[in-house]
């Protein structure tokens, strides 16, 4: 399959979409009639590439090639998948189509970002409307994982292979059953937007309130648990029936007014945005959005240690992303960018996390030699004994850097690399590791030589590496 991808509609959805695809390898064909457009998506690429690369263990892929055309039929050429992100209005999402379907190859998934039109309004009119389902994204689309997929049913044949490219993006395709208004997620967002409004207009609550309410609180809980899950655990031992038999009773009350919407009047917008000026007016919309993808990469990595959750999602684009070692000397251990959790108050990367850096290229030499998860399941494993790190350069979040590693011996039970952390974009040298390691049983926790084919590769390195200049 060809990897390119054709954005038509370069507004902040879009944008995106394009960092999306092209920060996974993807080229990438914008197509938008605002002569802004460029200058918007490159400020939306430039947050992407400062946050995106910090969620995974490992590089991203090289990028792909951006492209700006003036012709939505061009940026169409050659693509696997057209993603258009227009104004939410049936009519122009239609023209769109039109020209869309006559541009786009065969074989293209024909996606639309619409957040309230059902496929079949989509599809009207269509000369082949099986070809268009809905691909309804969550801003920042480079960032949240959420894609609800909207086709025929969940096995709508262009739905299943749309699911498998977005799951190749790192993404989390939901396969919508059947088709509704607002799709899934929006729905509840909408009755929580009503409420705020009323809560507003009343003078109950001010939009910062609510706000804090939302992140202070359940917002919190749900990140990692959803509604149910929470709603289940709030039932204590007895579990949800005790939760709905407890709480149900009041869905009868009137506390909510959900079903009725407030006048939308001049009125109501200038209190809602006047406190919302007043909330957070100090700050630009580009620094909201660094702050906020700043706040995401970090909730999002503590649910990947976890496991949990979005991070389950991050653990599993990690896993593709790993790269195979080559045999080349001094070997590239490991690629990646430093996190904001891995920061301190003096602004740089923490010395603690150096400790990590040395010990992942370790690990990615144990892997590439055979000491895998297999090799370690069956009772066998390396322990380091002693390291000794130089540090030689500051290191801040969101730089990118590689470790080079070369094995200074490897005789018996004895492993010692020597590793340089190098900032990828000159190739200073960060900092260097000495690491002194010894092969264990992990039955009897005592040291012994690895297992004869890990022993031949490791010694066939320090052959090999031995024979190049000195490792410092």
């Amino acid at each position: 399959m060809t990897k390119r991808a054709a954005i038509i509609g370069g507004g902040v959805i879009g944008g995106g979409w394009a960092a999306r695809f092209l920060l996974n390898g993807w080229d990438v064909r914008v197509s938008d009639p605002d002569p802004e457009a460029e200058r918007k998506i490159g400020e939306v690429l430039a947050n992407a590439r400062h946050a995106m690369p910090m969620l995974y263990e490992f590089a991203l892929p090289p990028e792909g090639e951006l492209s700006f055309h003036s012709s939505l039929e061009e940026a169409c050429e050659g693509a696997a998948w057209v993603q258009e992100s227009v104004p939410e209005r049936l009519e122009i999402k239609h023209a769109v189509f039109d020209r869309i379907e006559a541009a786009a190859p065969a074989g293209a998934v024909i996606a639309s970002s619409t957040s309230g039109f059902k496929p079949s309004e989509l599809r009207e009119g269509r000369r082949d409307p099986g070809r268009i389902i809905v691909a309804h994204p969550f801003n920042p689309v480079y960032l949240l994982p959420l894609i609800e997929l909207v086709g025929s049913g969940p096995d709508d044949p262009v739905v299943l292979a749309a699911a498998d490219i977005l799951t190749d993006l790192g993404m989390y395709p939901l396969k919508v059953r059947a088709e509704i208004d607002a799709h899934i997620a929006d729905r509840f967002l909408e009755a929580v937007w009503r409420e705020a409004l009323w809560l507003v207009k009343d003078g109950i609550a001010t939009t910062e309130e609510i706000d804090e309410a939302i992140r202070m609180g359940f917002g919190l809980r749900w990140a990692q648990m959803g509604l149910f899950e929470t709603y289940r655990v709030a039932g204590g031992e007895a579990g949800m029936k005790h939760f709905m038999a407890q709480f149900g009773p009041c869905l009868e009350w009137p506390w909510t007014k959900l079903t009725d919407v407030p006048e939308f009047n001049d009125e109501l917008v200038d209190l809602i945005a006047g406190q919302s000026d007043a909330q957070s007016g100090h700050m630009s919309i580009r620094e909201l959005e660094r702050l906020r993808d700043g706040n995401l990469v970090a909730i999002l990595r503590a649910l990947k240690q976890r496991g949990s959750a979005a991070g389950a999602v991050l653990n599993a684009r990690d896993g593709a992303l790993r790269p195979v070692l080559g045999d080349e000397v001094p070997v590239q251990s490991l690629v990646r960018t430093v996190p904001l959790d891995w920061t301190d108050y003096n602004g740089h990367m923490n010395e603690g996390r150096y400790g990590q850096v040395f010990s992942d290229a370790a690990d990615a030499i144990m892997v590439h030699v055979g000491a895998d998860a297999a090799y370690i399941a069956a009772g066998n494993s390396f322990f380091t004994a002693e390291t000794t790190i130089r540090y030689l350069d500051e290191t801040h979040a969101g730089e990118a850097f590689r470790v080079m590693t070369r094995v200074t011996q490897g005789e018996g039970k004895k492993l010692r690399l020597w590793h340089e952390m190098q900032r990828a974009a000159d190739g200073a040298v960060l900092a260097t590791c000495d690491q002194f390691m010894l092969h264990v049983s992990l039955e009897t926790r005592k040291s012994c030589p690895p297992l004869p084919e890990v022993a031949a590769r490791i010694e066939a390195m320090a052959a090999a590496h031995g024979r190049q200049a000195g490792a410092g």
